[in-house]
């Protein structure tokens, strides 16, 4: 029997790790991804700030799985009808999926998004805006605008207030964060985001709320309030699902079953769980949901070699112990129904990434990136 797991984040990686312990050695598992590396996503903003970080948040799939076949293709079709996937270069045929594919940047067809705004889901998203934000201090300053106030876009506009604070251009270059609705963090409980709104405050970035934009040209964006100047323009405005699904996030209930012998799990799904709630799209529910997944995994092929269809899947319900963001070198943090800041804040934040990354990458990497967030070079020595 087959198992092909498709995408390699947080969710593929996840599921992939779990059924590598709970398959018999008889099966194959199959772990697709674009390329071949898994991407620490919620450290990926870090990169505008840290480049040499690169490394340590990019890690091979090979060297965090054991018995899996790493295959680095695209995912162009999903037939789960037929169970067959299509990719570049080929197809592959699978008893039970997984589909991880995560999602993409969505830019709701406003004209001259695509063209002009860059967004930041991978590594050389990151390299460009960086790039972009020298370009303006080399060419005397200017504006750079975030489009998006959830937590991505919360986090790429503190890192690159405190890049030009470190820079010492913080006064020729101003940073702007442009949101729709009345908040920042508008989805998260009132004092998560009152706090972040002032940690953005705090470290210079001019916030815009209540603020639609309606259309980008080559320097201006445009909105229903008015238009105003931009010389770099990063955008975060909000997430559709993968090319491979029709650009659609995929509605599952809590057993995260798309249909007999396929799952969606990740940022790919719109999921209501066993409570009955919608869950949000965030690395730390797809972490979640990945144990339930490879479960009803196993099941469903323990079925299928008996040419019987699974019952009484196991049912997620998402539960959170609370949220962190980094807001450049500050932190915001609700755990429970507490929300904090400041050091306190920092060290929940970088000791989550450590965790993570010690865990599914490397000692080393988590050391490298806790170091540079510490700004302590005690933390761990160079190589």
């Amino acid at each position: 029997m087959r198992v092909a797991v498709l995408g390699g984040g947080y969710a593929g990686l996840l599921v992939t790790r779990k059924l590598e312990e709970r398959l018999p050695p008889g099966d194959e598992l199959v772990l697709v991804d674009e390329t071949g590396d898994h991407l620490v996503q919620h450290e990926l903003h870090r990169l505008l700030r840290y480049p040499d970080l690169v490394e340590d948040v990019s890690i091979p799939l090979t060297e965090l799985t054991e018995r899996a076949d790493v295959r680095e293709a695209t995912v162009e079709d999903v037939d789960t009808d037929g169970r067959v996937v299509q990719l570049d270069d080929g197809t592959l045929d699978y008893d039970v999926g997984v589909v991880a594919l995560g999602s993409q940047t969505a830019d709701y067809d406003i004209p001259g998004v695509a063209e002009h705004a860059t967004p930041l889901k991978r590594i050389e998203h990151a390299a460009a805006l960086r790039r972009e934000f020298f370009d303006v201090v080399d060419t005397g300053g200017g504006t750079v605008v975030v489009a998006g106030a959830g937590l991505a876009g919360i986090q790429t506009a503190g890192e690159l207030a405190a890049l030009a604070e470190g820079e010492g251009v913080a006064d020729a270059v101003e940073i702007v964060l442009v949101e729709q609705a009345d908040a920042v963090a508008p989805t998260f409980p009132a004092r998560f985001r009152e706090a972040a709104h002032d940690a953005l405050a705090d470290c210079g970035v001019r916030i815009e709320t209540g603020t639609t934009v309606t259309a980008v040209g080559e320097d201006d964006v445009e909105t229903d309030a008015g238009s105003f100047r931009y010389d770099a323009l990063a955008w975060t405005g909000g997430i559709r699902g993968p090319d491979a699904l029709g650009g659609e996030r995929r509605d599952v209930r809590a057993d995260l079953r798309l249909d007999e012998r396929t799952f969606v799990v990740g940022d790919a799904a719109r999921v209501v769980d066993a409570d009955g709630e919608r869950v949000p799209a965030s690395a730390q529910a797809a972490v979640r949901a990945s144990p339930t997944v490879a479960k009803n995994v196993e099941r469903v092929l323990n079925a299928a070699r008996n040419d019987e269809a699974a019952a009484h899947l196991e049912k997620w319900a998402f539960e959170t112990p609370g949220w962190l963001i980094s807001v450049g070198d500050d932190a915001v943090a609700q755990l429970g129904p507490e929300v904090f800041r400041g050091t306190a804040a920092n060290v929940v934040k970088s000791s989550v990434g450590l965790t993570y990354l010690a865990e599914h990458g490397s000692l080393r990497a988590a050391l490298r990136v806790l170091r540079e967030e510490l700004g302590d070079e005690r933390v761990v020595p160079e190589p």
